[in-house]
Formats: C-alpha cells, structure tokens, sequence
C-alpha cells in the first residue's frame, strides 16, 4: 500500500496537469482538445512520474502523448511552482488506451447482437 505523502503528491499532480492541459497552457500543435490524465503513477522514491494520457481518439491519444513528452520540461517547471516541494519528480508521459479499447470492446458486442 502506497504511503499517504505519495498519494497526495500523486493527486496533486494529476489535477495541476490536468489543469494545465484544460486552461490550454501547454501550447503544443500536437496536443489534442479532449485529451486529460487518467492516472499518475509514482516511482518509490519519487522521483519519476508516470502519467497515463486518455483520449478517445487513438490518432490524438499517440500525437498529444509525443507532445506531453516534449513538453515535460515545461509541465516539471510548472508543477515545481504549484507543488512546492524540494524535488519535482520527472515526468514521462504514456498512452492509456483503457477507454478506446471499452470502445472497440463495445462495438464487437453490438455487431454480435449480445
């Protein structure tokens, strides 16, 4: 079980990120609309951060992942001001395909009548 700091410093940056990616300050051609953070996943010693990005849209989801990354310096730079903590751990940024697989799941069920 993960110790409560690291779920806190895991929720704040899933909300800071998510902010930053609805108030559009994460300004990137690559990033889609309708895409935000689904999970953060923190190494032991939080260091690193792994952030699932969900999109329902596979095209946008890979294209808006690659501008995530790219941007990463930038969203670090951010959430060091926002989290105030005395290590900002580095982010990495990787698809989450949860939802478009529900949708492809979705659709065999209807093309099968069950």
């Amino acid at each position: 079980m993960a110790n409560r700091t690291a779920v806190r410093l895991s929720n704040r940056i899933y909300e800071a990120v998510n902010i930053l990616i609805s108030n559009g300050e994460i300004r990137n051609p690559g990033l889609g609309r309708f895409v935000s953070i689904s999970d953060v996943k923190l190494a032991a010693d939080n260091g690193y951060a792994t952030l699932y990005v969900s999109s329902l849209d596979e095209q946008t989801l890979f294209k808006s992942v690659d501008a995530l990354n790219s941007a990463s310096p930038f969203i670090q730079s951010r959430l060091a001001g926002i989290l105030k903590t005395k290590k900002t751990p580095k982010l990495r940024f990787v698809p989450d395909q949860t939802e478009i697989n529900a949708l492809k799941v979705d659709e065999i069920l209807k093309e099968t009548g069950i």
